[in-house]
């Protein structure tokens, strides 16, 4: 039989679906139309969650979806959906939660099947298209599933519905006292035993980043003076921004390390890595003001503005891991290849100092890694002129795929990100470049009730929008007015913070739903707590809540913050690792820092400056009025200020 070489998603915007528009698998994206399809013919649903990406998806896409003899049974058997987790994080949460309460580790591709109505029955993530590695073979997975279906369908269904019940369960939690700041410190001490004294990042492989965790660490560090909690963070940057995770010519860091060395990385770069690392690296150079990390800021912004602007001056979402030549080739090299492109003596001190030998270092090829430090500054000009040439040979290169869709948080956090390093190193045409995102995301993605869309692509919008999205834009909004000044960023952020009330909110139980309450094709209503790849909606919301009563003093800021932290805080004590971005918010709340400042650009200077941990700054200007700083703190505010001296003293 020879199957039709096209699908339902040709119409779609999203580059991971257009990956599978040519494939013979029937694909069909999430919508009511497929939906309703499994319905009427009693067929499961095979639904595939991925992303443009993710190399294991590739991998899986190739063996077993263009395979002709699988994409029969598939389509025999099943209504086959495609989702971009990136488009739809909501159904990728609901489902990836499922697939752990089935017992089973989640990751992409993520493969579930589903009853017409949704439900959740089997599922797992790469199948082979043979058994191997222990798994078995997809093909032998469906004919499987499909004659569960068939044949022993009430069993299946006893199964599934305590299932779903597990799934629309909410986390107990237990009543306590409200949470305080005090037992801060001793978590974060404790997370250091769990940190790899050698190599930095949590002990053992894969590694990932961990920013938030890490963010935590040198904020308990500085407040406390503790240099065990700083150096666990300092040891954890050196070796990654060193390692092979980091792009050394080109700026930006790769998702997560394979091995405990950062060597060996999962080669896809993502816009929210790179805003977190961001976020640490500013806080912990305002502290030690280190070149190292000053160089590794202006590097990834650098690569950020030059590789990852996209419609209207937004920013794309990933740059994929694979390219023409391969997982990695694009990114990789042989000795060969460098001596060619440099000078003898160039060569031979680039190759010293990044690990380039004949044998590579993985795969026969060289992950360049920065095995020295600091040289004299003749060499490392000649470094520098190395890399440049390098780069631009590199730049000849088939590249890897961009996956251009416009994502409302991710931008947040990147135009936050942009935000604080224009402030901090004094960099309008950063600051500007965070503007321009975030106009292009409150003109272009607007949706009824002052929400957000989630995504777009090609000037299409998409009609859902999650919790994240207002979260993570008004955390953004926020942060430009903290260093423009302009009024517009805060009512912008108020705007939205209320939208998230009026469609997220759980009156009733507390917290806030990732959906909307009325979202018409999910069937569980989650509410983000635990930081994950990004951190969690709710705790971001915290931190939203806090700074606009600080900014406003207006009640219903605090009442909102405190509700909210009355629905997280019983969570804390036991969730410290996973829960950095409701203590930013706790922080905001309980210890906030405001600091007014009139007609100060000298004074401003100085908060840029200077690291604090819960700074929330209001500037005004008004003309007839002398430059003076006022700080407040603890309900208290100091006496006027107008030099710097005086100011640089009550900020440390």
């Amino acid at each position: 039989m020879i199957l039709p070489m096209t699908n339902r998603l040709t119409d779609e915007t999203s580059p991971y679906l257009h990956q599978h528009k040519d494939n013979p698998v029937q694909w069909q994206p999430w919508d009511k139309q497929a939906l309703q399809q499994a319905k009427d013919q009693d067929k499961p649903i095979l639904l595939s969650v991925g992303y443009a990406a993710c190399h294991w998806c590739h991998v899986m896409a190739h063996e077993s979806f263009e395979d002709p003899a699988i994409a029969l049974l598939i389509n025999e058997l099943f209504v086959p959906i495609k989702v971009d987790r990136e488009e739809r994080p909501d159904l990728d949460a609901i489902y990836q939660k499922a697939l752990a309460l089935m017992g089973q580790h989640g990751g992409w591709p993520l493969t579930m099947f589903l009853t017409p109505n949704c439900q959740p029955f089997y599922g797992g993530t790469y199948f082979p298209p043979q058994p191997r590695w222990g798994k078995p073979g997809f093909a032998q997975v469906l004919k499987s599933v499909s004659d569960a279906w068939t044949n022993r369908r009430d069993q299946l269904m006893s199964e599934a519905k305590p299932l779903l019940m597990k799934l629309r369960q909410e986390p107990r939690r237990k009543s306590q006292t409200p949470p305080t700041l005090e037992p801060l410190h001793t978590y974060a001490t404790r997370m250091v035993n769990s940190v790899d004294p050698h190599y930095g990042g949590l002990q053992g492989s894969p590694k990932f980043p961990h920013c938030g965790l890490f963010d935590r660490l040198w904020r308990e560090g500085l407040k406390a003076g503790d240099l065990d909690l700083k150096d666990a963070v300092l040891v954890t940057l050196e070796h990654m921004l060193n390692g092979g995770i980091y792009d050394h010519l080109g700026g930006g860091l790769m998702r997560y390390s394979t091995d405990e060395f950062w060597l060996v990385p999962h080669f896809e770069k993502m816009l929210y890595d790179n805003a977190q690392i961001l976020d640490l690296l500013i806080l912990v150079w305002q502290t030690d003001r280190k070149p190292f990390h000053a160089q590794k800021i202006e590097h990834i912004i650098e690569w950020c503005l030059r590789e990852m602007v996209a419609e209207h001056g937004a920013f794309a979402a990933t740059l994929d891991a694979d390219d023409a030549g391969g997982e990695g080739h694009f990114y990789t090299w042989t000795k060969a290849e460098i001596d060619s492109l440099l000078d003898k003596e160039a060569a031979a001190l680039f190759s010293s100092c990044y690990d380039v030998e004949s044998k590579g270092n993985w795969e026969g090829r060289t992950i360049l890694r920065r095995l020295k430090g600091s040289l004299p500054s003749d060499q490392e000009q000649i470094l520098t002129d190395a890399q440049r040439v390098l780069f631009q040979a590199r730049e000849k290169r088939p590249r890897p795929a961009r996956d251009d869709k416009i994502l409302a948080d991710w931008n947040g956090m990147m135009i936050a990100a942009l935000a604080q390093a224009g402030f901090a190193f004094d960099r309008q045409d950063w600051i500007k470049a965070a503007q321009k995102a975030y106009g292009a995301i409150k003109t272009f993605m607007p949706l009824a009730g002052n929400r957000l869309a989630h995504s777009m692509r090609s000037g299409r919008v998409s009609a859902v929008g999650v919790l994240d999205d207002l979260a993570q834009m008004a955390r953004a909004g926020l942060f430009l007015f903290e260093v423009t000044g302009d009024k517009t960023y805060a009512a912008d952020a108020a705007l939205w913070a209320e939208a998230a009330i009026h469609s997220h909110h759980d009156v009733d139980k507390g917290g806030y739903f990732q959906n909307h309450l009325t979202a018409p094709d999910i069937i569980a209503w989650l509410k983000p707590v635990h930081d994950n790849a990004t951190p969690a909606a709710n705790g971001v919301l915290l931190q939203v809540f806090a700074k606009l009563w600080v900014i406003t003093g207006q009640s219903n800021w605090h009442e909102a913050a405190s509700e909210l932290l009355e629905f997280l805080g019983p969570m804390l004590p036991t969730n410290f690792p996973h829960m950095t971005s409701s203590l930013i918010g706790l922080e905001l709340l309980l210890d906030p820092v405001q600091i007014t400042i009139v007609n100060g650009s000298d004074l401003v200077r100085v908060v840029a400056e200077t690291p604090m941990t819960s700074r929330v700054l209001i500037q005004n200007d008004q003309p007839t009025v002398p430059s003076v700083a006022h700080v407040c703190r603890h309900g208290t505010c100091s006496e006027p200020v107008s030099a710097t001296d005086d100011l640089r003293r009550l900020l440390t």
